[in-house]
């Protein structure tokens, strides 16, 4: 998501708030932290790890701020156990991360490496150990280089090598983890990797980043299916998409055509083919009229519609959209209708990103009535520029305002009707923020990157008792 560039700098939206038990969620309401392998593990040349399409990226000059990148990261490849603990003492029940691919499957081909495979053996253990659940993520953008140098998700074979690492990382640890994630927001990996250039592989061509979402699609799609066939107990199997809401600025039908199309891109794209086995005709069209076609053959749509158990949904932000360029006009240079966002006036977080938490209700509701699937906030949490205070702690109201405004969105969301079933802040601690390197952070817990000394913030303080106080209550 990216925000106007005359937008107001971030502001904070509200005095942190007290602790208090959170209405309307139920007694099994999952809480949860999240994060993802790249971005916290570091050791990227250890136990036979090869380099992914993000070890590649960011020595391109000028491709991350600061020219950082994940060698060390936050070193949790090292500090596993000492950040279990961590995650322990946030009174969480569940823990999303990602496997890392080329640290299980080294080039993605052929036999798992041990070691690799070792690493998350110790770390679903120390969880189990602390009642705590993982929730595994398969695959949070870290493709082995040596896919993307044989085409990457652009290739249909990439789909096919996803299915057999899926497989490879379910015989590993599907003795233990009942909840298993395929892709994370494949919208990130298709159009920011394959058509802006912003995230890994750093390729601009719409066409290609039009083909990785199938073949992304397709490779959950056939994962899904194995992984089905290799469990011998009930899994809970999904997908996680990046979603927000796209309103139209007016009524007039320039500004409802840009939400159409904002909301095919952005969502239906992905939401149609996995629930309803067919890909949104507006859709078809729009890219028909781009010259772009998407390469679907036999059988590939009734595999994308693989049943799901629970749908992730990671939630940063909504828009409202106009259909009229500043100077009036409804055709962009490139030739393409205009489709832009338009600020609504509300605080921002240091990604620049609006704070709306309204529209996480209203996404709810329509996830609910469109498609029906139990759903999980796998990711929601805010960047600001945290300070250090005097006393070592880190005063963060800003972020404890935001988590509690998204909070109370979701419980709004399940007393409206919809089956939302968890809530993971992200991040568990500050961590590598991809093409913005370590210059943002999201959270709950302060790293030094120069010491790796952990820091509970004030917002992970209040997540911990609003999480008891809240399972207190309807305990009670």
């Amino acid at each position: 998501m990216t925000a106007p560039a005359s937008a107001p700098a971030p502001t904070s939206p509200a005095p942190a708030p007290a602790a208090e038990p959170v209405a309307g969620l139920p007694a099994d309401f999952r809480w949860g932290v999240a994060t993802s392998s790249y971005q916290i593990e570091g050791a990227v040349a250890e136990d036979g790890r090869t380099p992914s399409i993000w070890d590649t990226f960011c020595r391109v000059p000028g491709a991350v701020a600061g020219g950082d990148n994940g060698d060390t990261a936050c070193d949790h490849y090292h500090r596993m156990p000492q950040d279990v603990e961590l995650i322990a003492s946030l009174g969480v029940d569940t823990y999303r991360f990602s496997l890392a691919w080329p640290r299980i499957q080294p080039g993605g081909r052929g036999k798992p490496d041990p070691r690799g495979i070792a690493f998350y053996d110790r770390l679903t253990d120390e969880l189990l150990e602390r009642g705590i659940t993982p929730w595994v993520t398969l695959y949070h953008w870290d493709l082995p280089q040596e896919l993307e140098d044989a085409g990457g998700w652009p290739e249909r074979d990439t789909a096919y090598r996803f299915a057999d690492y899926a497989e490879i990382a379910h015989a590993a640890l599907g003795d233990r983890v009942r909840h298993w994630t395929t892709l994370n927001e494949p919208w990130c990996s298709a159009m920011l990797g394959y058509e802006q250039g912003v995230h890994a592989p750093g390729r601009r061509d719409f066409g290609d980043a039009m083909r990785a979402v199938h073949h992304l699609l397709l490779g959950h799609g056939l994962a899904a299916r194995r992984l089905r066939a290799a469990a011998d107990a009930p899994r809970e199997l999904g997908i996680t998409l990046n979603l927000g809401t796209s309103t139209p600025a007016t009524d007039s039908e320039a500004d409802r055509e840009a939400a159409r199309r904002a909301d095919g891109l952005g969502a239906r794209i992905y939401l149609d083919p996995l629930v309803h086995g067919r890909y949104p005709q507006d859709v078809l069209d729009d890219l028909s009229a781009r010259g772009v076609t998407l390469p679907v053959e036999d059988g590939d749509l009734e595999t994308i519609s693989t049943p799901l158990d629970v749908l992730g949904v990671n939630f940063y932000s909504g828009h409202v959209f106009s259909g009229v360029a500043e100077d009036g006009s409804t055709t962009g240079e490139d030739g393409l209708p205009v489709t832009r966002i338009i600020p609504q006036g509300r605080p921002r977080t240091a990604m620049d990103w609006e704070i709306v938490p309204e529209r996480l209700t209203e996404l709810l509701l329509r996830l609910e009535k469109d498609y029906g699937l139990p759903t999980v906030i796998t990711e929601n949490g805010a960047a600001f520029d945290d300070t250090v205070s005097a006393d070592g702690a880190v005063h963060d109201a800003d972020r404890t305002a935001y988590l509690a405004e998204h909070i109370r969105a979701v419980a709004a969301a399940r007393a409206a009707g919809a089956d939302v079933r968890g809530y993971f802040a992200w991040s568990l601690m500050d961590n590598f923020e991809w093409a913005y390197g370590y210059a943002k952070r999201f959270g709950l817990v302060h790293v030094d990157y120069a010491t790796q000394r952990r820091t509970v913030k004030d917002s992970g303080l209040w997540y911990r008792d609003t999480i008891r106080l809240t399972r207190q209550a309807t305990a009670g």
